[in-house]
C-alpha cells in the first residue's frame, strides 16, 4: 500500500472468520444463547467486519463508551465520535454471563456473527442523547431510536461468521482493503471522499470538481440504506449517479461504491464519525458540505464544520474540505458561495429536499441550473 494514508489506529480490522475457526463457530453457535439484532446494529457488524470501523473490533465497553460520549475519543486518546454498542433488555440481559458467548442472528434468524461478552452496563440514556444529539426531544430520529434500544449494553469484541445478506448493489459493495487496492491500481494517492444520500444536484457536482482540481480521485460513496425521511429510493439514485460520472466526469477520476452504514442521525457528530471511516476506506480528503449528516432544523447550517476545531490539526489525518452553502446565480450564470459572488439571494436558485419532491410529483421540470438533464431524466421517470 505505497503512498497510502494509514488506517484509523494503524491498521485495518478483521474480525471475519473463515476456514476451520468459521467451522467451529458455526457448530458451536447451535448451543449457544442467541439474540436477534436490527438493521442498524447489522450495519454496525458489516462495517466492523470489513475494517470501515478500524480500529473498533466489537461493541464497546463502558469505559470506550464514556470517553465517546464526553470527549469523542476512545480511552487511548484516538478520535471517535459515535457510540458503538449493542443494546437489549435487563431481563435478556440477565440469561448472559460475562465471559459467555453469543451469537447475534438477523430478523431472519440467520447466523451473522459471536459476542464475545466482556461486560454488561447500564447507561444513562438522556445523558448519552444531551452529549451525542445535543438534544433530548423524541423527535429527533437519533433519540428516538435511542430512547428504544435496550437499557443494558453488552460490550465486547465479535468474530463475524456471514455478513449481512444484501440484496442490492452488490458490485458496488467495496471493503476499505478492495477500495485501497483500487485506489491504489489507478494510481491515487490523495482521493477525496464524497458521501451522499441524495441525488447529485449542480451544487454537489460543483464541489465534487473543485475537490478534485486538488486530489487524484473521488470517491462517490452513497448511503443505499432505508431512512426515516423522504428520500429518492436507491436504485433510482445509483442510476442518477452512473448517469453523471459518464457523462460529466473524467473517465478514472471517480469510483461508486456504496456505503454500508446505517444513517445515524447524528448531524456533527456523525460528520466526524463518516470522516474517520472515510480515512479507513483510503481516503485523504473528505467533504463537509453545508448542514452534513444534518437532522431536521437540529442543528446549524455549519455545526458539522465547527466540530473539527475540537481536534488537533494532526488528530485525524484525514483533511475535512470544507465547503459554504452553494447556490446557482442567474447573473453569474454560475454556482457560487457567499465567498464567491456579490448578488442578491433574489438572483439565486436553490431548491429544499420538499420543493423538490412536490416538483417531481407535479411532473414539473428540473431546470439544468439545478441538476443535469440526465439526472432529471432519471428522476422525472421514476415517479412516472
Amino acid at each position: 500500500m505505497h503512498n497510502q494514508i494509514a488506517p484509523h489506529g494503524g491498521e485495518l480490522v478483521n474480525r471475519t472468520l473463515t476456514g476451520g475457526k468459521r467451522d467451529f463457530w458455526i457448530k458451536k453457535a447451535k448451543e449457544l444463547p442467541s439474540i436477534t439484532v436490527d438493521n442498524s446494529v447489522l450495519s454496525d457488524i458489516d462495517m466492523i467486519a470489513c475494517g470501515a470501523m478500524s480500529p473498533i473490533e466489537g461493541f464497546m465497553c463502558r469505559d470506550d463508551y464514556n470517553h465517546v460520549i464526553e470527549h469523542m475519543r476512545l480511552t487511548s486518546g484516538l478520535p471517535w465520535s459515535l457510540p458503538i454498542v449493542l443494546g437489549v433488555s435487563r431481563d435478556q440481559a440477565d440469561e448472559f454471563d460475562v465471559g459467555a458467548q453469543i451469537a447475534l442472528k438477523d430478523e431472519k434468524e440467520s447466523l451473522i456473527a459471536i459476542l464475545h461478552l466482556q461486560e454488561k452496563y447500564i447507561v444513562n440514556k438522556e445523558r448519552e442523547a444531551a452529549f451525542v444529539y445535543k438534544t433530548k426531544s423524541t423527535d429527533h430520529s437519533g433519540v428516538n431510536y435511542l430512547m428504544k434500544r435496550g437499557d443494558v449494553l453488552l460490550g465486547g469484541d465479535i468474530d463475524v461468521i456471514n455478513t449481512p445478506k444484501r440484496r442490492n448493489f452488490n458490485k458496488y459493495r467495496l471493503t476499505p482493503m478492495e477500495t485501497r487496492h483500487e485506489f491504489e491500481q489507478r494510481g491515487w494517492s490523495k482521493i477525496v471522499a464524497f458521501q451522499t444520500r441524495r441525488p447529485i444536484h449542480r451544487t454537489h457536482e460543483y464541489i465534487q470538481k473543485c475537490a478534485l482540481e486538488i486530489c487524484d480521485g473521488l470517491l462517490i460513496h452513497p448511503l443505499v440504506c432505508e431512512t426515516e425521511e423522504k428520500n429518492v429510493p436507491a436504485d433510482v439514485r445509483m442510476k442518477s449517479y452512473n448517469a453523471l460520472i459518464e457523462n460529466y466526469f473524467p473517465e478514472n477520476r471517480v469510483l461508486l461504491s456504496v456505503f454500508p452504514s446505517a444513517v445515524k442521525y447524528a448531524g456533527p457528530r456523525e460528520a466526524v464519525f463518516h470522516a474517520i471511516v472515510h480515512k479507513n476506506y483510503g481516503c485523504t480528503h473528505f467533504i463537509v458540505g453545508r448542514d452534513h449528516a444534518g437532522v431536521k432544523n437540529y442543528y446549524g447550517t455549519y455545526d458539522s464544520q465547527e466540530i473539527f476545531k475540537e481536534f488537533g490539526p494532526h488528530e485525524m489525518e484525514i483533511t475535512p474540505l470544507l465547503f459554504e452553502n452553494m447556490v446557482y446565480c442567474k447573473k453569474c450564470s454560475a454556482i457560487v458561495s457567499q465567498k464567491t459572488c456579490p448578488h442578491s439571494v433574489d438572483d439565486h436558485i436553490s431548491y429544499t429536499d420538499e420543493q423538490i419532491f412536490e416538483m417531481l410529483n407535479k411532473s414539473e421540470p428540473l431546470t439544468e441550473e439545478f441538476t443535469r438533464p440526465e439526472v432529471a431524466k432519471i428522476l422525472i421517470n421514476s415517479i412516472e
